[in-house]
């Protein structure tokens, strides 16, 4: 009994201090978030991680409709959709992913959502302002989740957790191609592609050509492990607490004499 409940209370204590580490790391970032709610600062030349992650910043550039993914496995209220991912080029040829926000599934998984009227009024050829938040690009818990995008193929392109060169690599030939270059021209390398900023931008809710956009850090909020971490300590206590209870008790005494 007492090598159990040594084992238990370790346990549960570990488990505790997993969850708290968990809680501080997710609070320091919903803390970022937080403060990266301030009046946008232009991007200019510097690089997009240059900059703390969640700064709101303001580019200037060129949408690039034609080239778009489309970003799977993303969920909204509960209802599985999309996000969508549009090219931006800035005035010195960096390109930037911009994201416009999240739309619903068709139901069919040959069917992708139409995601290009947004810029039918547009004239692509004039500078335009964006404003949003960097962010990084989502990543998978297991590599089974991970699907690059085609390298060939009609737009948009699906693809779900991909790296920025994979995003870089597929928009390469094609880019090049539209601007009249050798496919290797960009880069020296048609597979590798433009010069991609490595974080995403998240357009802010108040700019057009959006979709479902209620921006916040990734999953739950810090609240739920510092609850967990709680929970696992209270279990320590519980069996530390019974332990005691039930060896601290004395047997009275049975009367038997000799």
């Amino acid at each position: 009994m007492t090598g159990l409940t040594v084992l238990l209370c370790v346990l549960f204590v570990m488990l505790g201090r997993w969850q708290w580490g968990r809680y501080e790391v997710k609070h320091e970032l919903w803390e970022q978030f937080e403060q990266g709610a301030t009046q946008p600062v232009a991007l200019g030349s510097r690089t997009t991680t240059d900059l703390p992650r969640y700064t709101r910043v303001r580019i200037e550039g060129r949408w690039l409709p034609q080239y778009q993914f489309l970003l799977d496995n993303r969920t909204h209220a509960g209802q599985a959709g999309y996000e969508v991912l549009t090219p931006f080029e800035l005035a010195d040829g960096r390109l930037v992913i911009v994201n416009r926000g999240w739309v619903p599934f068709s139901g069919y998984r040959d069917r992708l959502p139409e995601i290009a009227a947004e810029f039918a009024d547009l004239d692509t050829a004039t500078p335009v302002s964006v404003v949003g938040r960097l962010d990084e690009l989502p990543s998978a818990g297991l590599a089974g989740g991970r699907a690059p995008p085609p390298l060939e193929g009609p737009w948009p392109r699906l693809t779900s957790y991909p790296a920025p060169e994979q995003l870089a690599a597929a928009l390469g030939a094609d880019l090049a191609e539209a601007q009249g270059a050798d496919p290797g021209a960009i880069t020296g390398n048609p597979r590798v592609g433009p010069r991609l900023e490595r974080r995403t931008l998240l357009l802010d809710a108040a700019e057009p050509r959006g979709h479902v956009r209620t921006w916040q850090p990734g999953g739950l909020g810090p609240e739920r492990n510092w609850s967990y971490a709680i929970q696992w300590w209270s279990f320590a206590v519980v069996v530390a607490g019974l332990y005691l209870g039930l060896n601290l008790r004395r047997k009275p005494n049975d009367g038997h004499r000799r």
